[in-house]
């Protein structure tokens, strides 16, 4: 009997042992993924922004904005497991009005492994499907940031633009991978008609025809072993010029930083998915290890213990 549970002993050792690699490079590829039914809501403060009120032609400073913005994924947006779809939008409000003053809205769809963007599910921005997506979206790769330069989608520009690492930092105690983004200023928009004298041409100056410029820098602090990020700085500036620059007007101005209690909450979020990228990448696969080779020994010492020794036949002297 001491002998069969060795064996039985030695072959659950053997099992367990083919566990682990099993869990490192399998089961955690399979398992560890963006999630398709996602729900999140951020809050980002400027403090001291200015912006050009539309209905009062005038320019405010010294104000405080907030921009909310609410991402939630689409269970029912593709068939497909492997992908993922998130519907984000973004509501920009005058704190000191309470008036807002800007919205945007839009649609990604992205491999929920790598976190690259994908062409497909009616991603758009602003309702534009022509929108050639590319890059990454609103998450790092998933339990692996690198320190090295990502293509990240940017909503205004309608493409990708490099994401560079910059460096180390600690947010609310947790190490992360700073990146920083700039976007020099670009003509994004035509405006067809604008008052001159809010451009410094003059009160008898009229209408005129404008181009709206667009700069950012945004800088992003991620938790590297989750991919997702949990503090925001962007650097947001828009203007207004006359084709042959001599008329210019500031239309936005505003430094938006997550607020602090969501960082801490994206913190804690960040943990708890880190606790699970390690139970299948590391503590798992080295607890299935260990525990096969204690019960191949154990259960090898059993076996040999338990063998019956041989008896002698008959006619056989011994000596």
């Amino acid at each position: 009997m001491p002998r069969s549970v060795g064996l039985v002993l030695v072959g659950v050792g053997a099992f367990v042992l083919a566990l682990a690699p099993l869990l490192r490079f399998y089961v955690a590829g399979q398992v560890i993924a963006a999630p398709r039914n996602y729900y999140q809501s951020t809050r980002l403060e400027a403090r001291n922004a200015s912006y050009f009120d539309p209905a009062e032609l005038k320019l405010r400073t010294g104000v405080t904005l907030m921009a909310r913005t609410n991402v939630r994924g689409d269970v029912e947006g593709v068939s497909d497991p492997k992908i993922a779809v998130w519907d984000s939008s973004t509501a920009i409000f005058d704190l000191d009005r309470n008036k807002p003053i800007e919205a945007q809205d839009y649609r990604i769809a992205f491999d929920r492994r790598t976190s690259r963007l994908v062409a497909c599910c009616g991603a758009h921005v602003s309702g534009d499907t022509s929108v050639r997506f590319s890059g990454y979206g609103l998450m790092f790769p998933v339990a692996g940031v690198r320190k090295r330069d990502y293509p990240f989608f940017d909503v205004t520009m309608r493409r990708a633009v490099p994401m560079r690492f910059a460096g180390e930092d600690r947010v609310k105690g947790l190490k992360t991978y700073r990146f920083v983004q700039e976007i020099e200023p670009a003509k994004v928009a035509r405006v067809a008609s604008i008052p001159g004298r809010l451009l410094g041409l003059g009160a008898k100056s009229g209408n005129v025809e404008a181009d709206r410029y667009y700069s950012a820098k945004t800088t992003v602090w991620v938790d590297p072993r989750t991919g997702i990020p949990v503090k925001h700085l962007r650097a947001l500036r828009t203007t207004v010029r006359t084709p042959d620059g001599k008329g210019t007007l500031t239309t936005a101005s505003a430094d938006l930083l997550t607020v602090d209690a969501d960082q801490r909450k994206l913190v804690d979020e960040a943990n708890r998915n880190a606790l699970m990228v390690g139970a299948l990448r590391t503590y798992g696969p080295v607890a299935a290890l260990g525990s096969g080779l204690i019960l191949l020994l154990a259960g090898g010492v059993i076996a040999v213990r338990g063998r019956t020794p041989a008896r002698p036949t008959a006619g056989t002297t011994l000596t």
